[in-house]
């Protein structure tokens, strides 16, 4: 299968660039997997769309102010690290710019020296590990000198924080937002439960693997990054208890069905763990944990885009693509909503 199959053309101004006044009042494209119909709604009607009974897995990963911008120790030049996945204790993978004028022993001083940062190896693809010194709380520090790691396609400053945080933003550690999540409200989530829906938290903390782009045209050919996830018992529990009901599973994410299929498929059931996942899905992947999923609209040739044709088909999706273009839905991490069903 090639990348170029992924492809589509998409107007630039259909790129969003701020989040909208009021999260759940973003667009909602409804896509049936059997029938191939499209509806055209509003995110707070996705409530309509939801049984007694159903599940619906959230991702709880919070974001991390992990972009940083310091100083070169010795030649004071200017370097951008995006603190991507912690290794252990105060050692992290960061993604680097520009790389070339990083190398082993480089110290990087940020915030006039109340975060320092010292590389201590060296990998591939822009990566490299560093050990942080600093007094006091890590996440404290990153709260005062970091930025929020927008995507690369947002040109526009945040101006609230949490704008790119989903509310229900719990375990501390993702280098993105779980942006299928970021069109619910409390008030939503609410109802949705009232309606006897049951609401169940997963983690997987978004990293390089999830926006890292493709660059080979044999897509079989591309490998993800892992990404560190986990399932508590009692999220497990529900699941099963679903799944031996026949009753429907609802991924709110492409993040949220990467950790539920890696569950699925290396225990054929859900359980309690943790770990690091690579999985990749492309068309031919056959799905195990979801009936059903949320998502955003994606990235042309993007891994996200090859998910979502997994689930729905590719020819469905790019005609999906092709209306919400017409009909000037947004795009990407700001942008408006679709249901996969």
């Amino acid at each position: 299968m090639k990348l170029s199959d992924f492809d589509f053309e998409l107007p630039k101004h259909l790129i969003a660039q701020t989040p909208i006044k009021k999260r759940d009042q973003s667009r909602l494209l409804v896509l049936d997997r059997k029938t191939g119909e499209l509806e055209h709604k509003v995110f707070s009607d996705i409530i309509d769309y939801l049984n007694k009974d159903d599940v619906l897995v959230i991702n709880d990963t919070k974001v991390i102010p992990a972009r940083l911008i310091g100083i070169k120790e010795e030649t004071n030049a200017v370097i951008e690290i995006l603190m991507l996945k912690n290794v252990k204790d105060d050692f992290w993978e960061c993604l680097v710019k520009p790389f070339k004028r990083v190398k082993e022993g480089t110290k990087i001083i940020f915030g006039e020296g109340k975060l320092e940062a010292v590389c201590v190896k060296k990998k591939e693809e822009g990566l490299a590990i560093f050990d942080f010194n600093y007094e006091g709380i890590l996440y404290e520090k990153l709260d005062e000198l970091g930025e929020m790691p927008l995507p690369p396609y947002i040109h526009e400053k945040l101006k609230e924080k949490d704008r790119y945080q989903t509310v229900y933003a719990k375990n501390i550690g993702s280098a993105a937002a779980p942006t299928a999540g970021l069109h619910f409200t409390h008030e939503l989530l609410a109802k949705i439960k009232e309606k006897g829906v049951k609401v169940v938290p997963i983690t997987l903390h978004v990293g390089l693997g999830t926006f890292r782009p493709v660059n080979v045209e044999n897509i079989q050919d591309h490998k993800m990054h892992a990404e560190f996830f986990m399932m508590s018992k009692e999220t497990a529990d529900i699941l099963n208890e679903a799944k031996k009901n026949k009753k429907r599973i609802i991924s709110v994410g492409t993040t949220t069905t990467r950790t539920l299929e890696t569950i699925m498929r290396d225990f054929n059931e859900f359980k309690e763990c943790s770990g690091f996942t690579d999985i990749f899905i492309y068309p031919g992947f056959k799905f195990k944990a979801i009936d059903a999923l949320i998502t955003n609209f994606h990235l042309p040739k993007s891994t996200l885009v090859m998910l979502v044709s997994a689930f729905a088909t590719k020819k469905l999706i790019m005609k999906a693509y092709e209306q919400a273009i017409k009909h000037e839905y947004r795009f990407f991490s700001f942008g408006d909503s679709m249901l996969i069903r």
